[in-house]
This record gives C-alpha cells, sequence and structure tokens, in this order.
C-alpha cells in the first residue's frame, strides 16, 4: 500500500515558467525523496516598468512516504554503496 502528500510550494525565476517548476523541484528534492508528480495549480508574473521581472508559479508536489522498514533498507544499501566505492 502506497500513501502520498501533497504539499505546496511557491517558487520564482527569472528565466521563466519551466525554470520557476524546475526550481521548485531542485529545492524540495534536497530534503524530500520519492517525488511523484508537481502540478502547477498557477502562475503569475511580476512586472516593473512594463517589463516582465520573474516569473512565479504555485505548485503541488507529490511523493510517496516509506514506512521505517524501508528507510532502514534505502541506509543500508547507500552503506554498502560507499563501502564498494572506498
Amino acid at each position: 500500500m502506497s500513501v502520498v502528500k501533497v504539499i505546496e510550494l511557491i517558487a520564482s525565476s527569472e528565466k521563466g515558467f519551466d525554470d520557476a517548476v524546475q526550481q521548485a523541484v531542485t529545492e524540495a528534492s534536497k530534503t524530500i525523496r520519492n517525488i511523484d508528480s508537481v502540478w502547477v495549480k498557477d502562475m503569475k508574473v511580476h512586472v516593473k516598468e512594463g517589463k516582465i521581472k520573474s516569473y512565479g508559479v504555485i505548485c503541488k508536489v507529490s511523493f510517496r512516504l516509506e514506512d521505517e522498514k524501508a528507510k532502514k533498507k534505502d541506509k543500508k544499501e547507500k552503506k554498502q554503496k560507499k563501502e564498494k566505492e572506498q
């Protein structure tokens, strides 16, 4: 059985909407594992003196929760991989 958690993130970029979404995923990936999908809930641009300055997105990020057994197994596999590399 899988349980999925959904969080809402706000991100921005001076490059475009795609990059703003990528920024959200990149930052979330630093602390969240098992990201499955991202739904862009809203988009907006910040305008200054008639020119677009940045692109903003509000995203819903979905990720699968792990049980303690899966976490322990993952830690063990990472440790074994690290030992092989040395």
